[in-house]
Order: C-alpha cells, then structure tokens, then sequence
C-alpha cells in the first residue's frame, strides 16, 4: 500500500487534540495547529505510522483498537490516511509531549473547526467526517 503519512483525530466529548506547530521558516504551515500523526517511515501499515506517531509526539500507547474510524484520502499529493479515535476516558496526565510542535492542547472541536491558524486540510477533513461521515468527502 503506497501513502505518504498520517493524522489522527483524538476525540474527547466537544474536544480534539491539537498540536500547535513551531513557528520556523520552511516548515509548511508553522505556527498552526495540528493534529498528531506525520510521515510514513518504510514499510509501515497506515495504522504502525499513526501509533508510532501519536506515541512519538504525545506520549500516548494507542492500540489499533482505538482507532475507531480509518480513511485514505487522495490529493495531489498522494494518499494520506485520517483516522478517527474517540477516547471519553481521555486523562491529558497521560501525556507526555515530546519535541514536535510548541506545545499540545485539547481544543473545543468547534474551535478547531474555524480557527484561521488550524492546517485547513485538516479542520476541513474533521469537519466533513463530523458533516458527511467521511473526511476525504
């Protein structure tokens, strides 16, 4: 299966976990929130690159089992899978932020939604999953 990366929608009631990106030259869309996830290493499975990912830049030891929704969505530049997981036990104690991004949050959905500084691709990919039931829509 050929794709590029992976991002990760962390659901938590009225909530998704974002992480707002350094603000450094040369890095596409620096100083907007994100949500975890990032670039495929070799030979990964979509599902191995989110889980290494969100354990990289958030500390988290998810399962594949929590990954309750899973997309590819094609764009111009190549296939890129959204996942979904909603965690209502969600304890931010659990999170241990590592060295990727400026710092973490759990923002208000809505927020996220409309926020100028949220990546747009990715608001807008929540938004029809939230909408459409499906991001890539």
């Amino acid at each position: 299966m050929n794709f590029h990366g992976a991002k990760l929608a962390i659901l938590v009631g009225d909530s998704v976990v974002s992480i707002l990106r350094e603000d450094i030259q040369n890095l596409d869309y620096a100083g907007h929130w994100d949500l975890p996830g990032g670039g495929r290493e070799r030979g990964e499975t979509p599902q191995a690159c989110v889980l290494r990912e969100v354990h990289e830049e958030l500390g988290l030891s998810l399962s594949s089992g929590d990954l309750t929704h899973a997309f590819a969505c094609q764009s111009k530049s190549g296939t890129s899978w959204f996942f979904i997981s909603h965690q209502p036990d969600f304890d931010p104690s659990q999170v241990r932020f590592g060295d990727e991004g400026e710092r973490w949050d759990l923002v208000k959905t809505s927020w996220f939604l409309t926020e100028a500084r949220a990546v747009p691709v990715l608001s807008q990919r929540l938004r029809n999953f939230l909408e459409k039931g499906h991001p890539c829509a």
